[in-house]
């Protein structure tokens, strides 16, 4: 009689891309990474509940995939020298230990990685950097305000974790576009301005800022938030 091996340990287990747990994909895309055209694939849970997040159906990191690795691979050889590269975002992508294969699988293949990032897992990023080509960086608040935005850790953890794994990405020298998503529930004018002055004196030369978006929110932040911008 055959027994079933006992599985092991999550720490211990050889990840391969399959297992990577996809809430979604994009066949093709021309805004996830700027100037290159992609395929975009959202991978499933987040540790973070910001306020504006507007993909509450992807944050719980125990929902099973949507979207098996086998139809990723598909798609990139009918693509060959069509797409430019794929871009993981999330979700946060990091949290998945699985991604280091799929972006070694990626780039055997001949296509750029992209990276959506929080930083929230510096030392899963760190592990990532050599396989990145470009990392489109969420920074969500000046540090005294990153509570108020990701509602979960203490007063600074996860201030703490999106700078350590920015300054990761500088120091590594990967393509960065830092994007702040301006909550005006959270953020004064002030305080997008004294961000942006803090990110330029850590060497980011680029710091765009994005609107909120109302759709897919909560009913009570699209309340808050309507309430803020009728004044």
């Amino acid at each position: 009689m055959t027994t079933t091996p006992p599985r092991l340990p999550f720490a211990q287990r050889a990840w391969t891309a399959d297992d990577l747990v996809i809430a979604g994909l994009a066949p093709m895309s021309s805004c996830d990474w700027p100037g290159r055209l992609v395929a975009t694939l959202f991978l499933q849970g987040c540790p973070w509940r910001c306020t504006y997040c507007h993909n509450h159906s992807i944050l719980d990191p125990r929902a099973p995939g949507q979207v098996e690795w086998s139809r990723v691979r598909e798609l990139l050889a009918r693509r060959a020298g069509l797409l430019d590269g794929v871009v993981f975002s999330g979700g946060e992508p990091t949290r998945q230990p699985a991604l280091v294969e799929a972006m070694r699988e990626v780039r055997d293949a001949g296509f750029g990685v992209g990276l959506h990032t929080g930083g929230a897992y510096p030392r899963r990023l760190e592990a990532l950097l050599p396989f990145v080509d470009w990392v489109g960086f969420d920074v969500k608040a000046p540090r005294r305000l990153y509570r108020a935005i990701v509602r979960v850790g203490g007063e600074t953890t996860a201030a703490d974790q999106a700078f350590a794994s920015l300054r990761m990405v500088l120091d590594a020298g990967v393509d960065v576009q830092v994007r702040t998503t301006v909550d005006p529930t959270v953020l004064s004018d002030d305080d997008v301005r004294a961000l942006t002055d803090e990110l330029h004196l850590l060497g980011v030369r680029e710091h765009v800022l994005q609107e909120v978006r109302p759709d897919g929110t909560s009913t009570e932040y699209r309340q808050a938030l309507a309430a803020v911008r009728r004044g």
